[in-house]
């Protein structure tokens, strides 16, 4: 265990660019490491910008390579420079690390590959080292996610060459390989191969994995393969040697020899190269007794064991896509690979536990259970019915040539086919009769195999040719859904937060492509379960470190501490354990009963426990904790468990709860009736839980097998999560459920789901059953916006009579006479056949044609709707672009649509029309919606209210309704209310008009009578009306004569029949029948509620039958799924927003909540909205994310396949200045002409000479960025600085909701918000501003101005990924002000398009001092008379000086109010304001607030009115005495702290972080606590001003040093801000104290 644990020690030490820190190694000077250096970097040890900038290869950068200022020109190349690097930097000759990543992490910061080594490489003249030397720099790219592949497209010509010369960097033979140079090779084929979707990197790759390999196969397994697929594989197979024998036969005898190709010999080579390094790895006797423990202790090395783990991640990699796996499959079972790699001495020893792990995931895969010609999954009967074939066969072969096997031959299958019964009924041959056995007739293996005389090794061969396995759905069902100990502390499976990616994990990974449905449920099912096991890990953790346990006198178990999400348990035994189920072993149920006592706890605590509810899962943990008190070395020795004494954890699941009254708590299956509710009693409470049946059938039977432990005798500690992270298990159920099930994914999308054939073949254009003509209702303003809408099709207007339209008016009908492709639709090649030749790219993309396609459009006039303002449809008032419009007109249309909405480009609005066309032009179908957040769900939700969609069609689902913002009540029992409610309604309103109709029956009785009546009255008159009518067409007043619901309708607010015009007066009448039948349509639809009493039913009924549209989140949908197949829910389109943020799995399982029909799936539309661009999903382990890519959403594996994607290409939300700043991640982002020509994006940001700028911020206090806590960083400097300028604009007049502050991590967030408490929030003044959060949590939000720190000054960190700097950079309208350290990021190579904007501008904040009040007059390209700010303490001088500027303009306004004049000792600046207001408002569109803002404020001047002169001249010197002591004591505190702040000398001790900005010059939060606070957003203006003042000038009766001492009371330090709960979790994350852990930086919500 100790090797295991020292193992990932050495990658658990970093994160993404978070590297080593010992000091730079010189050139010339060995590279011998130390022990600490082996281990890799402490955290806190980072290495720092000046050792980059000191270290020697930083100075050769600057001569060689790096882009500067002053280094413009290219130097010479000098290939003895690349050898040296290579050879005294970048090798290493000891130790267990591959590279010395410190150096190379130096290397690729300055951009090494970029600018010097792929430039000037030359395949034909590049060295060894200089190939490399490349090789390393891809592979450290990938290490960090960043783009690896990007500055090889700048010469994507040489790359096949590369490639080539790669392959065969190995046939130099005068080149002796190091194992570290081996697994570095093997590291970079593993990056290409998973690389795929690069068509000039997937080209040379798969070559490699042709047919041609078969050459490499020993005869008798050729024959085999060609026996089993004779027609998939045989014909291939002529075909290629009669192509080899022609290039023979061109060439000349003897000239070519197919085996020594390339393709041929280079993965065997390596296969061969693993097998020799594996055997040599550990050495040990006793390699002929598998199994034996005699090697445990025996000498590895570890980089030889580093090199066997890569190339086991390299096989399982192959063998799990199919384009590789087809054809390697054969020589992986032909070399025997797995049964030698489990039969060799490292799969067994301590030191190879990962290794084991990924042999058995290398194993699963190489028996996956799938055709590898056709790619066919295989049933559980097909699979069944091989392996009997083959045991038969088995039989048949060894009863006619194997006398010694007649028995065998002649028992039945279910007693030969399980490993002890073979290897028994085997033992009878002897070693020659074996290897005749297994390599002559059975031909598993080659005779010349190096392992064909080792007998076991034979055995072993035909046991896993002929055993029988578990099947995937046995596996699945097995596993329990809940970890225990052994998993969750494995590092193998659940790493470390700070996993660095220089190892591998024993961990399925999500990529491309999938061999299956099942296979991909199954990666997903593992990695979520390990994703939920690392949470709980973590939780346990923290109870465990609270609970305090320690052993009594007595031996007992104790707890001396208290958490909050445990408690200990009294009294626990199980009380049912229920038959297994038929062909089952596990018990269907284990029910137990837990005693637990709650005393502990008060108030909210208290409530908490008393809220557990059935389906809530609680943890059981079992602690014995050592007999003596560990000290700090000690317990670091030591795992988790070991330290706490944590022997056992079992989840497990309430039933229900009750109280020490046995009284059932918090019951919703109405056993309990509201009326015979009580409050729970007592402090003991008793659950009933369910125990995991598949858990306790492993741990009886290792009770009974080995005499463990009792594990249910021995809890005693219960344990509670948050509600919110705690889902983890219905998700895994789901998952489950979905793999014993025979799930139909619609067939036009199953294989581009698993990643194979013609990436466009589920577009509109290629599907069937295309609606020909679509009512695009209220899309369209006017016909210019649809002329407008399809720029490169014919737009032709007809009447209903096929003429030309001359005034066509909306709304519109067309008919699109030629599929085209929508604008802004892409087809990028990718695209992965099934079944054939792989790579083949057969994308179909509609031909071009020098005709344009035609587009037929019908204008038509819509039906009255009726009389009433509540029958006029709601309508939509967005101009949509032409690409939306595309977006729109592919979304209606069947099949797969996927809209890539870069930010600000509407991306809602899209999918809302999208909705609203859809439902007009199908209104039997219904939509599911699918958001990731209840934030987005409710923001679409509002819309689609707004449009012409009826609200009883809406249902929100989930926990997020009540944040609507509208009247109405969208859940399912505020839908069932509100059915309820209009039934009443109109029934009332049929009696009226049985009244009007003088019908003397009760026909509003119920909507039974009232069908009735609809029936035998109402339809029957309007049919004889219309009759009539039509006889008297001529008579202009025939209708309103003969109508016959005239006195129904006579309060209608308008006239309805005028008596002119007869089909005028039709059109009315037929719009108030439309009105009756509409409300008549209303109460058919209420009679299911009248009918259904309970309101289960009536809800259920209205998910399952009426609404048209029902929303909810990904999570809801992944928790709720049986409930939905079990009330027959259905639905026909599936719409996703914020689709990239959303797991694989969580996409997956919406599109499965129905059951399917006749074998076929019901869904006919799958609409995709996103921006891959932006943020992934929320993955709060490292190694899950950066391993197995577990962050990667469909959305985003749709678009690196090459799935055709319209791409929205104008935003409306930012300048189009600022824009520039992220629209080149984007094909052709444009600007909308509202931003273009609004007159708010052209005028500049008061007090500011720009609308963005860098602002670059050095060490404050000889500190730059500080990390109290692992992974928890802060930037004091540029905190305090940040905070400054919010408190600038709060004086110029910018409104505190407008403005919002950012940061890239959640250390930083903490701390700008402790600053802003201390010195703004309860400030009148100031205030909060709108947010303090992170970038990652702001994803999806917007403000008009944003303050954005970065923090880091020694690594860029993780804003390196490019989807986190395009979220920063897309969320200000107006202004963008970012903080940084300009040297740092401006070398960032990632990052240079937009740094090199930023930086075009000064790098010190320009602002314009005599600009006094927001709005500014100036246009945005007018800098003004702008100064530049030296740093953070001048910047604290001039809102001071502002600050006291406003506090004297106010006084001066009030003794004007007293006196009616100023005294002249105050001076002649604040004689004369009332013209130019100090102080303005911002109000909605940017406008002035008005003049009222410097007047006198009408109740104080009344006030003063009302006194007697001899009052008032009392009031006023009262008042001026007071201002100006006051005055004088600011200006004397701040001119002390000014000369405090000048001449103070930088220490080591904590900082003073009030000891900066304006806190001198602002009354501290304590002496204003009684000032008037605006509301958040408030325009500030002079008469608030004057109040504030006044206020804080009476209770400011506070000596010069206490002021001071406000001032610096409370001083920061490192440690500002310490979180419940591991600070480790939260890491660079960005985790939230309160909201739990998200990775990178912080992520959107969870639901």
């Amino acid at each position: 265990m100790a090797g295991l644990t020292s193992t990932f020690t050495q990658f658990k030490k970093a994160r993404v660019a978070e590297y080593a820190a010992p000091s730079a190694t010189p050139l010339g000077e060995a590279v011998e490491k130390s022990v600490e250096q082996k281990l890799g970097p402490m955290p806190g040890k980072a290495i720092t910008l000046n050792e980059i900038q000191r270290d020697k290869i930083t100075r050769i950068a600057e001569a060689n390579w790096s882009v500067t200022k002053g280094n413009k020109s290219k130097p010479v190349f000098s290939a003895e420079l690349v050898d040296e690097i290579y050879r005294k930097e970048l090798t290493l000759t000891t130790g267990s690390k591959t590279v010395p990543l410190q150096r190379v992490m130096v290397l690729e910061i300055s951009q090494y590959l970029e600018n010097y080594l792929w430039p000037n490489f030359d395949p034909a003249t590049a060295t060894f080292e200089h190939v490399m030397s490349i090789i390393l720099m891809v592979n450290e790219k990938f290490r960090e996610n960043v783009p690896a592949w990007r500055c090889f497209h700048d010469r994507e010509d040489v790359f096949p060459a590369f490639s080539q010369r790669v392959f065969t960097l190995k046939d130099e033979k005068e080149r002796v390989w190091n194992i570290r140079e081996k697994t570095n090779y093997l590291l970079y084929m593993i990056h290409c191969f998973q690389s795929l979707e690069d068509e000039m990197v997937r080209a040379p790759v798969l070559k490699l994995a042709h047919l041609k390999l078969w050459h490499a196969l020993s005869p008798g397994r050729l024959q085999l393969e060609f026996f089993s697929h004779p027609q998939e594989v045989l014909e291939p197979w002529k075909k290629l040697l009669k192509k080899e024998a022609k290039l023979a036969k061109k060439a000349g005898p003897g000239a070519h020899d197919s085996k020594q190709d390339l393709e041929v010999r280079f993965l065997p080579s390596l296969i061969q190269e693993f097998l020799e390094i594996l055997d040599s790895t550990a050495s040990s006797s006793s390699m002929e007794v598998p199994g034996s423990n005699d090697n445990r202790e025996s000498e590895v090395d570890e980089a030889s064991v580093l090199y066997c783990e890569r190339f086991t991640e390299f096989l399982i990699d192959l063998l799990s896509q199919l384009p590789t796996r087809r054809y390697l499959l054969a020589l992986v079972e032909d070399a025997a690979v797995v049964i030698k790699c489990r039969m060799s001495p490292l799969y067994t020893h301590q030191r190879g536990r990962l290794f084991g792990q990924l042999v058995d995931l290398l194993r699963f895969y190489e028996g996956f259970e799938i055709d590898e010609q056709t790619g066919a999954q295989l049933t559980d009967d097909d699979v069944l019915l091989a392996h009997c074939s083959r045991l038969q066969a088995f039989q048949r072969l060894v009863f006619k040539a194997v006398p010694k096997l007649h028995e065998l031959a002649l028992t039945n299958i279910g007693a030969i086919e399980k490993r002890d019964a073979l290897i028994e009924k085997l033992s009878v041959l002897n070693a020659d009769e074996m290897k005749h056995l297994v390599c002559e007739q059975l031909k598993l293996i080659s005779p010349n195999d190096p392992w064909a005389n080792r007998v076991e090794f034979l055995i072993e061969v035909v046991v896993a040719a002929f055993e029988k396995r578990l099947s995937q759905r046995q596996s699945i069902n097995a596993l329990p859904l809940y970890p225990n100990e052994e998993v969750m502390w494995d590092e193998s499976l659940v790493p470390s937060i700070n996993y660095t990616g220089e190892g591998c994990l024993a961990l399925p990974k999500l990529n491309l492509q999938f061999l299956t449905l099942h296979d991909y449920l199954l990666r997903n099912f593992n990695l979520f379960r390990l994703e939920s096991t690392y949470e709980i890990r973590e939780d346990i953790h923290d109870v465990l470190k609270r609970m305090g346990a320690y052993i009594n006198s007595e031996g007992e178990t104790k707890f001396s501490g208290w958490a909050r999400m445990a408690v200990p348990i009294q009294e626990f035994k199980i009380v049912e354990v229920k038959q297994p189920n038929i062909g089952e072993l596990k018990p269907a149920a284990v029910n137990a009963e837990v005693t637990f006592s709650i005393g502990i706890f008060r108030g909210e605590k208290r409530s908490e426990w008393d809220e557990l509810k059935e389906h809530d899962v609680l943890f059981l943990l079992s602690i014995t904790p050592p007999p003596k008190v560990l000290d700090k070395e000690e317990a670091a020795k030591l795992s988790v468990p070991e330290r706490f004494g944590l022997v056992y954890v079992r989840g497990c699941e309430i039933i229900e709860m009750r109280d020490e009254g046995n009284q059932l708590m918090n019951d919703f299956t109405g056993r309990v009736k509201r009326e015979d509710w009580k409050p729970p009693q007592g402090e003991m409470r008793t659950a009933l839980i369910s125990l995991d049946s598949a858990q306790y059938q492993i741990d009886v039977n290792s009770m009974a097998q080995s005499g463990a432990d009792d594990v249910y005798g021995s809890f005693n500690l219960l344990m509670r999560r948050k509600p919110k992270e705690n889902n983890f298990k219905a998700i895994l159920e789901s998952i489950r459920d979905l793999m014993n099930e025979d799930c139909f994914v619609p067939e036009w999308l199953h294989d581009i789901f698993l990643g194979y054939g013609d990436p466009a073949a589920a577009q509109w254009h290629n599907m069937p059953q295309q609606l020909d003509v679509v009512d695009f209702k209220d899309t369209f303003i006017d016909a210019h916006h649809l002329v407008e809408s399809f720029p490169s099709s014919e737009v032709q207007f007809l009447t209903p009579d096929g003429e030309e339209d001359k005034d066509p008016r909306p709304p519109f009908r067309v008919t699109l006479m030629k599929a085209s492709k929508p604008a802004g639709a892409k087809v990028k090649a990718g695209g992965r056949k099934r079944k054939g030749a792989e790579g083949e790219n057969v994308s179909k993309v509609p031909e071009s044609s020098s005709e344009k396609p035609k587009v037929l459009v019908e204008a038509y006039v819509p039906p009255d709707p009726g009389p009433y303002p509540q029958d006029q449809p709601k309508r939509n008032s967005v101009r949509f672009t032409p690409v939306q419009v595309g977006a729109i007109i592919s979304g209606v249309q069947p099949g797969l649509t996927m809209v890539v909405g870069p930010p600000g480009t509407g991306k809602t609005d899209t999918a809302v029309q999208i909705l609203n066309v859809l439902y007009h032009n199908c209104p039997s179908q219904r939509t599911l919606l699918i958001t990731h957040s209840n934030q987005a769900l409710n923001d679409l939700f509002e819309k689609i209210m707004q449009r012409d969609v009826p609200a009883r069609y809406l249902l929100r689902l989930g926990q997020g309704e009540q944040e609507l913002e509208t009247e109405l009540d969208f859940s399912r029992q505020g839908r069932v209310n509100a059915m309820l409610s209009r039934r009443l309604e109109l029934l009332a309103e049929v009696e009226r008009l049985a009244r009007t109709l003088n019908i003397p029956e009760d026909a509003a009785y119920t909507c039974e009578t009232a069908a009735h009546f609809w029936l035998l009255h109402v339809l029957s008159r309007w049919e004889e009306f219309v009759s009539i009518c039509e006889g008297y067409q001529g008579r202009p007043d025939i209708v309103k004569e003969k109508f016959p619901f005239k006195e129904y309708f006579k309060d209608s607010p308008q006239q309805i029949f005028g008596g002119a015009s007869y089909a005028r007066d039709m059109r009315a009448a037929t719009g108030c029948f439309r009105h009756l039948k509409t409300m008549f349509q209303e109460l058919e639809e209420c009679r299911a509620f009248e009918l259904l009493k309970s309101t289960a039913d009536r809800a259920n009924y209205l998910m399952a039958k009426q609404a048209k549209i029902v929303a909810m989140t990904c999570t809801h949908a992944a928790l709720k799924r049986r409930d939905f197949l079990q009330l027959g829910f259905k639905y026909d389109n599936l719409l996703m927003e914020e689709s990239a943020q959303i797991l694989e799995i969580e996409t997956f399982i919406p599109m499965l909540l129905q059951r399917q029909e006749d074998g076929r799936a019901r869904l006919k539309r799958c609409i995709l909205i996103g921006d891959h661009h932006q943020l992934p999903p929320v993955v709060k382990n490292m190694a899950f994310q950066k391993y197995s890519h577990m962050d990667q959403s469909l959305f985003t594996r749709f678009v690196r396949l090459g799935v055709p994607y319209v791409e929205l290409n104008a935003q409306g939300r930012a300048r189009p200045s600022m824009a520039k700043l992220y629209n080149w991640r984007y094909r052709e982002l444009g600007d909308l002409k509202y931003v273009r020509e609004e007159k708010i994006f052209h005028m500049a940001n008061a007090g500011f000479a720009h609308e963005y700028q860098l602002v670059d911020v050095p060490d404050f206090e000889g500190k730059g960025e500080t990390e109290p806590n692992p992974w928890f960083y802060q930037n004091l400097g540029e905190a305090e600085y940040v905070v400054s300028v919010f408190q600038y604009m709060r004086l110029l007049g910018y409104p505190a909701n407008k403005i919002t502050i950012l940061s890239t991590y959640n250390g930083q967030k903490h701390l700008i918000r402790d600053v802003i408490e201390r010195r703004c929030a309860h400030h009148p003044l100031f205030g909060r501003p709108s947010k303090v959060t992170t970038v990652d949590r702001f994803q999806g939000q917007q403000n008009d101005f944003i303050l954005l720190s970065l923090v880091r000054t020694r690594m860029v960190g993780h804003l390196r990924d490019v989807r986190r700097l395009v979220v920063a950079m897309s969320r200000a309208r107006l202004g963008l002000y970012v903080f940084c350290r300009r040297s740092l990021f401006e070398q960032c190579y990632e990052l240079q398009p937009t740094f090199q904007l930023l930086l075009q501008r000064p790098d010190r904040l320009a602002i314009v001092p005599d600009e006094n009040c927001q709005p500014s007059q100036r246009l945005v390209n007018d800098i003004g008379r702008a100064h530049l700010v030296s740093g953070l303490q001048e910047m604290a001088m001039i809102v001071g000086e502002k600050f006291n500027y406003q506090a004297n303009f106010a006084r001066h306004q009030a003794l004007i109010q007293a006196h009616g004049y100023a005294p002249d000792a105050y001076g002649s600046d604040f004689m004369d304001h009332t013209t130019v207001p100090p102080i303005a408002g911002f109000v909605s569109g940017g406008q002035l607030a008005g003049d009222s803002g410097v007047g006198v404020d009408s109740s104080v001047a009344d006030g003063v009115a009302s006194e007697t002169p001899t009052e008032a001249e009392k009031h006023a010197t009262t008042e001026a005495v007071a201002m100006d002591a006051d005055l004088e004591a600011a200006v004397d505190v701040d001119s002390k702290v000014t000369e405090s702040l000048s001449e103070k000398v930088v220490e080591p001790e904590p900082m003073d972080t009030e000891a900066v900005g304006v806190a001198a010059a602002v009354p501290s939060s304590s002496q204003t606590e009684s000032a008037v606070e605006p509301v958040p957003g408030e325009v500030i203006t002079t008469t608030f001003i004057q109040t504030v003042v006044a206020t804080t000038i009476k209770t400011q009766e506070v000596k010069d040093n206490e002021l001071i001492e406000t001032v610096s009371v409370d001083r920061h330090t490192e440690t500002t801000v310490q979180v419940e709960h591991s600070v480790s979790a939260e890491a660079d994350l960005g985790v939230d104290s309160d909201q739990g852990a998200a990775p990178a930086g912080e992520s959107t919500d969870n639901q």
